[in-house]
């Protein structure tokens, strides 16, 4: 039975659930943060899936992707699958812009999060709903 990692239970809020993935927003206010976690049992890396399911998962990536850059008017795209603290497969979806404080450095490592209050997280996660609702299941 799918299980997420604790670190990522622990860091993310639930947005919703795509076919084959978890929708989560990473704990962190200084970025626009959306992470997909397919909901396969021991699933490392992303070719362990099918052929089927890395089709879906790059179809929900790309989607993630378009859909957050248009909401944010993100300047770039940070899109990534790292693994190397919770190796639970994971794609990082990150809005990035020229003026943010780690520009052009990548953003693990660097500085504290800014965590959500429990009102902003609110409004965040309803915003994301809205404009990933294309692909959301319903039940949340």
């Amino acid at each position: 039975m799918f299980q997420l990692d604790p670190r990522l239970e622990q860091d993310t809020f639930v947005i919703g659930e795509f076919e084959l993935s978890r929708v989560l927003l990473m704990n962190d206010a200084r970025y626009p943060w959306i992470i997909l976690v397919p909901r396969e049992v021991g699933v490392t890396e992303i070719f362990e899936l099918s052929e089927q399911q890395q089709q879906q998962l790059m179809m929900e990536s790309n989607y993630v992707a378009k859909q957050l850059k248009a909401l944010v008017h993100a300047d770039k795209m940070n899109v990534a699958a790292l693994g190397n603290v919770v190796s639970q497969l994971h794609i990082h979806h990150v809005a990035r812009y020229i003026q943010d404080e780690s520009w052009p450095a990548p953003v693990w490592g660097r500085g504290e999060a800014l965590t959500y209050s429990q009102q902003e997280s609110g409004a965040v996660i309803e915003q994301l709903r809205s404009s990933l609702q294309g692909l959301l299941l319903d039940g949340l």
